[in-house]
């Protein structure tokens, strides 16, 4: 028997038209999942795409699998059952900021809450792009939109810190246009045996355009990026001449410099994937301290579908033969005449 051909990224690309506006980040979005499901040993018929609605909502159209595009919101709570009912099945989750963190915010906090095997991808371009630029959950204050003419007065979400605040065992954050990270995290998230929250920095070209030119823009990159791997110093700049240093006494970050002020090396922290308050510190960097991308928090825990159908295994050992007719007619009874 032959062994089965090896597939390619184009052997997940689909022949419907993409119909994203052209520059949307979201096409490197796809470029990276259609190289990366290959590269995992994905299959079409072991992989799912769940997505709820927004322009990041597409994306089953696009990936030749199987998919469901669902209704606003209850992406997560669609992908649990799917996870549920075939645990064996490589499921994927699509959302956008608003979509997720918004009208879906309480799917997706039980679903990293619960463990549930699967991968979610947060787009987060801080804006509603499919209903024409209204703001969003993850908006800065003072966006100025269809909505908040004057600026937004909302104090926008943290998507790391929701996820880490959920319970999530795995969460990341990666840039659209960055292939060879966000590639790697992808692997990991997909690696990882429970619920994984990756959040995608997506750059909207229509309603948000630039919206985080202050940390992609090549000219600042160096220093407004720290790419953090566990084991290692959380160094970045363009010759790795800053890094984070914990304040003991505030239990803050604050930014260093090696050899200013008789800094050296050992001051500066490592990261310890494992550390869920380390986690948070990293995931509430923003300017002037550089923005934190890779895997920030990881710690592997049973997922919620093993234990159910761990569950349902044990029940089946004690009573391998179960009389329904037996069971119908336990307890109280009424007899009709």
């Amino acid at each position: 028997m032959n062994a089965p051909a090896k597939l390619t990224p184009d052997d997940f690309a689909t022949d419907q038209e993409v119909r994203w506006c052209p520059g949307c980040g979201d096409y490197a979005i796809l470029k990276a999942v259609h190289k990366t499901l290959p590269e995992l040993g994905a299959t079409h018929e072991n992989t799912v795409f769940v997505s709820g609605i927004g322009c990041a909502a597409r994306f089953p159209y696009y990936i030749n699998t199987y998919g469901f595009h669902t209704i606003h919101g209850r992406a997560a709570a669609i992908a649990t059952g799917v996870k549920l009912a075939n645990p064996e099945l490589n499921v994927w989750v699509v959302g956008g900021d608003g979509d997720s963190l918004s009208i879906g915010g309480n799917h997706l906090f039980h679903l990293l809450r619960r463990n549930v095997d699967v991968q979610y991808l947060m787009f987060n371009n801080e804006i509603y792009g499919l209903t024409k630029g209204q703001f969003s959950p993850t908006s800065r204050v003072g966006t100025k939109s269809p909505s908040t003419p004057q600026g937004s007065v909302d104090r926008p979400a943290n998507g790391l810190r929701f996820a880490l605040g959920a319970g999530a065992r795995f969460v990341g954050r990666a840039i659209d246009i960055q292939q060879a990270n966000l590639g790697a995290l992808l692997k990991r998230a997909h690696g990882h045996k429970g619920a994984s929250f990756v959040e995608i920095l997506q750059n909207c070209i229509v309603y948000n355009d630039d919206v985080f030119a202050h940390i992609t823009d090549k000219k600042v990159a160096a220093d407004a990026q720290i790419l953090v791997e566990d084991g290692k110093p959380l160094l970045f700049g363009k010759d790795k001449s800053k890094g984070l240093r914990l304040n003991v006494k505030t239990l803050a970050l604050e930014m260093v410099t090696l050899g200013e002020g008789g800094v050296g090396l050992d001051d500066i922290l490592v990261h310890d994937e494992k550390n869920r308050v380390l986690g948070g510190l990293l995931a509430d960097l923003e300017a002037p301290f550089p923005v934190a991308l890779g895997v920030i928090y990881c710690d592997p825990a049973e997922s919620y579908e093993a234990a159910v159908w761990g569950q349902m295994a044990q029940a089946k050992a004690k009573n391998p033969k179960p009389d329904i007719n037996k069971l119908l007619r336990a307890g109280n009874v009424w007899t009709v005449e």
